[in-house]
């Protein structure tokens, strides 16, 4: 079994806001994909539709998706929001990667 995504409180809240400006039934969709300087890098989406086979997060008011090809690749991250000098962003956590960029956006395994 895959262990669970982690999202932390601010990240938690970070989403509630963000989806309160979509329409109805929005959730935010984590996803993994070739690219980026590292390898590999996270997506953050708006999506109003469910797969059968998606590991669903549901926080507060929050609801978050990930597809299962990318469950693998994030099993036991912790997904949080910083706002910070370098500005504000999610940021992962991720215990599979081996390297990453500065930027925390991409990484390697």
């Amino acid at each position: 079994m895959t262990p669970a995504v982690t999202i932390s409180e601010r990240a938690t809240r970070r989403i509630g806001e963000i989806l309160k400006g979509e329409s109805g039934g929005a959730m935010l969709r984590i996803s993994v994909a070739g690219g980026g300087c590292s390898g590999f890098q996270y997506r953050f989406d708006i999506d109003h539709t469910r797969a059968d086979d998606d590991l669903v997060i549901t926080c507060d008011a929050a609801t978050v998706l990930v597809d299962a090809a990318s469950q693998p690749f994030l099993a036991g991250a912790v997904v949080d929001f910083v706002d910070d000098l370098t500005g504000a962003s999610f940021r992962v956590n991720n215990p599979n990667a081996t390297t990453s960029c500065g930027c925390g956006t991409s990484f390697a395994l």
